[in-house]
């Protein structure tokens, strides 16, 4: 505690005021960069929610008008005003019957398997 102290506080020099103030920054920066990635993840996200949604959407309504103009021209083929909706609602019927009797659940997880296999890490693209 005299003039010829040889004990030193280390953390007063200005070497390593510089390097704590370096590696603050270094990790303020890291941590910027992965709120940046998470937020262009998060607006990937709903940008494709938006855009899937949108598609379900209109392919619906492509879908229903397709079904009433087939049941229509059923009708009109068949010269009756309901046969061609019946016919329509049976084949949709079957549908259902087909799925729920002979379409098993490991088919559906075979083509998630797939289709969704290492996505994470192939979207990563930072090196290790």
């Amino acid at each position: 505690m005299g003039l010829f102290s040889t004990e030193e506080d280390a953390s007063k020099t200005p070497q390593n005021d510089s390097l704590v103030g370096n590696l603050k920054g270094y990790l303020d920066t890291r941590l910027d960069l992965v709120r940046l990635e998470v937020q262009e993840k998060a607006k990937h996200i709903f940008v494709s929610a938006a855009h899937g949604i949108t598609l379900a959407f209109i392919g619906l309504f492509f879908f229903l008008f397709l079904n009433l103009f087939i049941a229509f021209l059923l009708n009109d083929a068949l010269d009756s005003p309901f046969w061609g909706f019946g016919i329509v609602a049976g084949f949709y019927l079957v549908l259902l019957i087909i799925f729920i009797v002979g379409v098993d659940k490991k088919a559906f997880q075979a083509l998630a398997d797939k289709t969704l296999d290492n996505t994470i890490y192939n979207s990563d693209k930072r090196q290790a």
